[in-house]
């Protein structure tokens, strides 16, 4: 797989990032290597494999899942910028 210049710009576009004209080709060339990588990855045989969510063998911790009423609001929103009435405030983001 292959980035060209105008798919660098349109990933610019979606990240919401703004790409000067100069860096196009730099950041073509870094995707490409970072693609060309996960290609070469692609190519190792993991038959036997487990696989591990840390490098160190460890357990999840788990706890009861279970329900609960809650009854604790202002705990909740003790944290918050800002609340009211034990709801959580947040600015205005669609007119």
């Amino acid at each position: 797989m292959s980035v060209d210049a105008d798919t660098v710009k349109r990933i610019g576009h979606l990240a919401r990032i703004k790409i000067q004209d100069g860096d196009v080709d730099k950041l073509k060339d870094e995707l490409n290597t970072i693609l060309d990588f996960v290609e070469q990855l692609s190519e190792v045989d993991v038959t036997g494999v487990e696989p591990m969510t840390s490098v160190a063998p460890m357990a999840l911790r788990r706890r009861e899942d279970k329900v609960t009423a809650g009854s604790h609001p202002e705990k909740i929103v003790s944290n918050a910028p800002l609340s009211e009435d034990n709801f959580f405030m947040v600015p205005k983001v669609i007119e």
